[in-house]
């Protein structure tokens, strides 16, 4: 890493057009960009995670004033974890990597395991040693993943219709009467089963926010959460 001297003789140069300068700055302080991205790890491929992170640098580089008196890195921190996080917020919240679903698929078939041997559905600290990852890592895999259906799955192949579309919002005859499906879908579940769907589709609350509600860990409402949802397709196959 370059002292503060350098550091800010270099900034100076960048924001003069100094592309000499630029380069070398986000190449003294890509130890500082790997530590911040690792933070998101698993929310997005690593490399567009890097590319985030770097974009954020340079954005903090060319905004710095020399005269601030306080360190570069004070202020270039929270502008890389920002410009991630506004990413993520804005690019559809969670793009799913292929190691969140890699991981999310491990975690059905341990828990299936489990269970299959009469064991208590483990919590997320126990996950997390199993597979040796982060807590966040974790969660990432069951909020986001669907391990048996998802609202996007095709449920009319004729016409391409999603679970998805049967809720969308739209003034036809056609999607008044899908809305009356759905409602009398959920109306006719549990009273357990149909919390869980309200709450997640309707009011978009994260399954961790669900676990909290009811109660449970996240791990449960994962699973139960698949199983509503497996059964309202099938009796959507057998009602349409």
């Amino acid at each position: 890493m370059l002292n503060h001297e350098d550091t800010l003789a270099l900034i100076n140069l960048a924001q003069s057009g100094d592309n000499n300068a630029k380069d070398k700055l986000i190449s003294e302080n890509m130890p500082l960009i790997k530590s911040i991205v690792k933070r998101f790890k698993g929310r997005l491929e690593y490399d567009d995670l890097m590319q985030l992170g770097a974009m954020g640098f340079t954005k903090a580089m060319m905004g710095f004033d020399t005269k601030f008196g306080v360190r570069f890195s004070t202020y270039a921190v929270p502008m890389i974890t920002g410009e991630i996080k506004r990413f993520l917020r804005d690019d559809g919240a969670v793009k799913v990597s292929r190691y969140a679903k890699t991981l999310a698929h491990k975690i059905s078939t341990y828990v299936d395991q489990q269970e299959k041997e009469g064991k208590p559905t483990p919590t997320i600290e126990e996950l997390s040693a199993v597979f040796e990852c982060d807590t966040g890592d974790i969660v990432l895999a069951l909020d986001t993943s669907k391990m048996v259906l998802s609202l996007n799955e095709t449920i009319d192949e004729d016409e391409e219709l999603t679970l998805g579309d049967k809720i969308a919002d739209k003034n036809t005859p056609e999607n008044d009467l899908n809305k009356l499906i759905i409602k009398d879908a959920v109306s006719s579940l549990p009273e357990r089963e149909r919390k869980i769907i309200i709450l997640r589709y309707f009011r978009d609350k994260t399954q961790s926010e669900v676990a909290a509600e009811l109660g449970v860990s996240q791990v449960q409402v994962s699973r139960l959460e698949n199983k509503i949802l497996l059964k309202m397709k099938e009796n959507f196959n057998e009602n349409n």
